[in-house]
């Protein structure tokens, strides 16, 4: 799942974790989404760093508006329906 192109970065990613830590992408530069790839050496931004206890599918922010990093919390949706 890792590195996938031609996503849209404004919809979540469905992602299969298995349990570890990870690094989540919080300036946007990587190009291995959702994952930071140190493309943030330069923005001021730290990636969010998350642990995963079970194996399952997980949606993953990938519009870097949520509040609840690394998880997508529908932010993005809700403001494409208020017409932002």
């Amino acid at each position: 799942h890792e590195g996938e192109t031609g996503m849209k970065k404004d919809m979540p990613l469905t992602l299969e974790l298995e349990p570890g830590t990870y690094h989540w992408c919080a300036c946007g530069n990587t190009k291995n989404e959702p994952f930071c790839d140190d493309s943030h050496k330069a923005t001021g931004k730290e990636p969010h760093i998350f642990k995963i206890i079970l194996k399952r599918k997980y949606l993953i922010c990938n519009c870097h508006l949520t509040r609840n990093p690394p998880f997508c919390d529908g932010i993005c949706r809700r403001i494409k329906e208020e017409g932002g």
